[in-house]
Order: C-alpha cells, then structure tokens, then sequence
C-alpha cells in the first residue's frame, strides 16, 4: 500500500456528492488512550468564513459525539471499496461496545492532530469550528427525524487544516 503524502486541498479533484452520500467516510476524534470513529454519509465541502470546510452530521446518542465534543480536531477519512464492509461495520456498531479497528482490520494513526487509518485513501484534518444541533424548527424534511422520534443530529463546521491522499 502506497504511503500518505500531504498534498495541497486546492489541487485535488473531489466530488463530494460521491465520496460521502455514496462511498462514506469516518469521523474519527480523540487521542491515543481513547478515541472512536463512526461511518457518516451526510456532511459537504465547500467555503464558509474564508475557509475551506466540511461539514458533518453526528446523531446525538452516537459514542463519536462526545470525542468531537471533546475535541480540537477530527479526520474525515474515505477508503477504496474494498473497505466497504469496515464502514458498515463502523456505522452499525458502537465504540462502547466494540474495538472498531480489532474488528476491521483498520490500523489507527495518532501522527496528526487528530486520530486516522492507516488504510484511507483520503484524509482530511479539520479543526472545528462551530456545533449546533439542529431543531424541529432548523429541519426543512421533518420526515427523516419523524421516524428518529425527533432524533435531531449535531451539525458540525470543521476547518480543513490538513489533506493526505494516496
């Protein structure tokens, strides 16, 4: 496997639609003695606040809240299909109850500012800078929270600060 090279955010051809509505990625927040990461597939890219960005939607009973929360930093990372059953894995199962990377296979880095895998092809470092959760009021399609019993998600606005590909 080919190593991570930093590589300048601007350079990169990326469309989000794909790698998060369709691929996925792991939110992944803490530190060498205790972190967890989690599969998300709603979030975005573009520019807010002279900054690029990502945003990210965390549900509020997941594990991975209180990691963000806690948190200066997290990594966005996207994998090669190959890796699909990892994510379904990571989306499914909680942290609280599971090692995610004993049961993946996925091999966690603690290097940058925030934890990572080894097995991305695409990591992006983000320092967060906002978090609001969302309301009955902030919701345009009451529909998807309806069948959640109003199980409104935290939204969160992070600066990319750092991006590693393959």
């Amino acid at each position: 496997m080919s190593e991570l090279k930093r590589i300048d955010l601007l350079q990169m051809e990326l469309n989000p639609f794909d790698m998060i509505g369709k691929q996925w990625m792991l939110i992944t927040a803490g530190d060498e003695q205790k972190y967890n990461t989690m599969t998300a597939s709603w979030g975005g890219m573009g520019v807010l606040w002279n900054k690029n960005v990502v945003f990210t939607f965390i549900r509020p009973q997941r594990y991975t809240l209180e990691f963000v929360d806690d948190s200066e930093f997290f990594t966005l990372c996207f994998f090669d299909n190959e890796y699909r059953d990892a994510l379904k894995f990571c989306g499914t199962k909680s942290g609280r109850d599971y090692d995610k990377a004993n049961e993946t296979g996925l091999t966690a880095r603690f290097d940058l500012s925030a934890p990572y895998f080894e097995e991305a092809k695409i990591v992006l470092v983000c320092k967060k800078m906002y978090r609001q959760q969302l309301t009955e009021n902030s919701v345009i399609d009451e529909r998807v929270y309806k069948e959640y019993n109003d199980d409104y998600h935290y939204m969160f606005v992070g600066d990319i600060v750092e991006a590693y590909s393959r």
